[in-house]
């Protein structure tokens, strides 16, 4: 960025505050947020005319006011298709970590050491996935990774979606449609949350579709946090109407939950600090994607990776 731009830089990599983020909007011709940094209408009011594209750091903008933006002649871009992988990896890890205890077991070795007296039948004991169901939400390519990677490791494949995939992609992954989102839950061992954030996706697992999972389901989430209904899902937790849970995005991020944290420490959830991109490929990735945008943009070209007002 140095070597291209007259770029200032976020050296302490720590969350701008509002006040820091509008004296940037009134003086930069381009602002690079991240998924931390909340840039809403009044944020949006505040450039000044010199400012016109927001190259977000991020693949989703659910944190952008994009149709402000769009009002006020600013374009907005993300880097897409550079995470899938990553967060599908994350996924599968989430799953084993919640099924067979291991965030529990290792705890067990770095905190109480001497309260492990070696191996014993009945111990520790945590739940096989060969032969579940898995009900994956959202089978884009970060859903359709999670499923390739379910089917390695003998799960069966089930989907909602807002339109099936496609036939080939169905037969690949011998993959079971449902239309009713209702009726896959309550039909699944394991949920995976793998929709983008949106209007229409806020609290799409609510208290009473949660309340449709078996007793022995867990949930895994590494899309975004307001996508479940939290409260309804610790509830259900507490009061052992699911399984478990495994989760990388929370409803108030930075924020998390007490009673999910005290959950962890009883070992019913595994819970991790949004770290499902955190790869070193991926960042570099983002980054050249950001680069690319700035540039194309101002080589007068619509960038590759615009987001357009109403599909963020």
């Amino acid at each position: 960025m140095r070597e291209l731009f007259d770029a200032e830089l976020n050296i302490d990599d720590c969350p701008r505050s509002r006040e820091e983020l509008i004296a940037a909007m009134k003086t930069a011709d381009v602002l690079v947020p991240t998924v931390t940094d909340r840039i809403d209408a009044g944020l949006i009011a505040e450039a000044g005319p010199q400012l016109k594209l927001i190259a977000s750091f991020s693949n989703g903008t659910d944190h952008i006011d994009v149709d402000a933006a769009a009002k006020k002649g600013i374009t907005v871009t993300n880097t897409p298709n550079v995470l899938t992988e990553d967060t599908a990896d994350m996924t599968l890890a989430l799953i084993l970590a919640v099924n067979r205890r291991l965030a529990e077991g290792s705890r067990i070795l770095t905190d109480k050491p001497g309260d492990w007296e070696g191996w014993s039948p009945t111990w520790m004991l945590g739940r096989r996935i060969w032969g579940k169901r898995i009900g994956i939400v959202g089978m884009g390519r970060i859903g359709s990774a999670v499923a390739r990677r379910a089917k390695a490791f003998g799960l069966a494949i089930h989907y909602h979606n807002r339109k099936p995939v496609s036939p080939a992609t169905e037969e690949e992954l011998e993959a079971t449609y449902w239309d009713s989102l209702d009726q896959m839950l309550a039909r699944v061992d394991i949920v995976s949350i793998n929709c983008p954030s949106t209007p229409a996706t806020f609290h799409l697992l609510s208290a009473r579709r949660l309340a449709l999972l078996q007793p022995g389901s867990i949930i895994v989430n590494t899309a975004r946090g307001d996508i479940i209904d939290e409260v309804a899902m610790v509830q259900l937790l507490r009061d052992g109407k699911i399984a478990g849970a495994g989760l990388d995005v929370y409803q108030n991020e930075p924020a998390v939950n007490p009673k999910l944290v005290k959950l962890a420490r009883e070992g019913r959830v595994v819970l991790l600090p949004h770290m499902g991109s955190a790869t070193i490929e991926g960042r570099i990735d983002m980054g050249d994607k950001v680069i690319i945008n700035i540039r194309t943009y101002f080589d007068g070209h619509r960038p590759p990776n615009r987001v357009l007002p109403g599909r963020n």
